[in-house]
């Protein structure tokens, strides 16, 4: 049986046509999760302790990195790491407010909502421990795992 140029013309359409809402599903999915997932986001209060603080909160599309300094119990500097946007950049200004009114749950930023709560998220998550870490615990860890494996002579 032969198929005819104009059948195996029509087979591809078809084919590609269904590709293409697959892809598009799969797309839309995608965001849909994201959506949510900044949605859902939620904020707690933190008790600060000093230190330097590292966090991150990922929602797919949105991602962000933050350095936190806490002295004397106040929020001293907030750096940026990482912050990967869509059209989110003008969210950094979010970081200003954190520091000025020392508190996370600060207005967001009109036109880059999701990228302000990504990135007030890195700064709740650096200063609670959920994803981020203190620097003075790393150094700790370091110097108690130094002394537990450095041999001790007796002289």
């Amino acid at each position: 049986m032969k198929l005819s140029p104009k059948r195996i013309l029509l087979s591809i359409a078809v084919l590609l046509f269904l590709i293409g809402m697959i892809v598009t599903a799969v797309y839309l999915k995608s965001v849909a999760d994201y959506k949510r997932a900044v949605k859902q986001t939620p904020f707690s209060g933190i008790d600060i302790s000093d230190g330097v603080y590292v966090g991150e909160y990922d929602v797919n599309f949105i991602y962000a990195k933050v350095e936190v300094t806490v002295l004397n119990g106040t929020l001293t500097d907030i750096a940026i790491l990482e912050h990967k946007n869509e059209r989110g950049q003008s969210a950094e200004i979010v970081i200003d407010r954190i520091l000025t009114e020392q508190k996370i749950d600060v207005d967001a930023v009109s036109g880059a909502t999701n990228s302000s709560i990504v990135l007030k998220k890195a700064v709740e998550n650096a200063l609670s421990g959920v994803l981020g870490t203190s620097i003075l615990l790393l150094i700790l860890l370091l110097c108690f795992q130094f002394f537990l494996f450095t041999p001790f002579t007796n002289s």
